[in-house]
């Protein structure tokens, strides 16, 4: 597979996935599908790690039931050999309270026989968190560690 080729593969299943078309980006997976976004489940327990199409559609319908739109920016993308690399400027509107929540994200996709068959997400989770909880988080740690000590 040409590397425009596995570039377009994985911008079409972004391009499906934001649009709410999570069949769509499903084409683009394998069955087998192996996503892993490096967050704490306990706030964000849609993140984690999925295997199979029907778990990453799973995780991928709870996102879209959270969030009213979804929009993204893509400042980079690479692809060599089976692999694409690709930077994300994300913009998700909380249903609850239609606050927009916009992170940074790398994503990192493996291909193999037209298929991406591997997706691994890095997120600055930490930032991630205090929108989405919609709280300083780094004053409620300080303010626990002011009470042990």
């Amino acid at each position: 597979m040409s590397r425009e080729l596995q570039r377009q593969r994985v911008i079409d299943l972004i391009d499906a996935f934001y649009a709410g078309d999570i069949e769509r980006a499903l084409m683009f997976c394998s069955d087998d599908v192996d996503f892993f976004s490096n967050a704490p489940v306990d706030i964000l327990p849609h993140l984690g790690h999925h295997r199979g199409k029907d778990d990453v559609r799973r995780m991928w319908k709870t996102i879209h039931q959270r969030y009213y739109s979804m929009r993204y920016e893509m400042p980079f993308i690479a692809a060599e050999d089976d692999k694409v690399a690709v930077h994300l400027r994300a913009f998700f509107g909380k249903r609850r309270n239609q606050r927009v929540v916009q992170f940074d994200a790398a994503a990192f996709f493996t291909l193999q026989d037209d298929k991406i068959v591997r997706i691994r997400e890095i997120i600055d989770t930490f930032d991630l968190i205090q929108q989405v909880v919609e709280r300083d988080v780094i004053e409620m740690i300080v303010s626990k560690a002011g009470e042990s000590i």
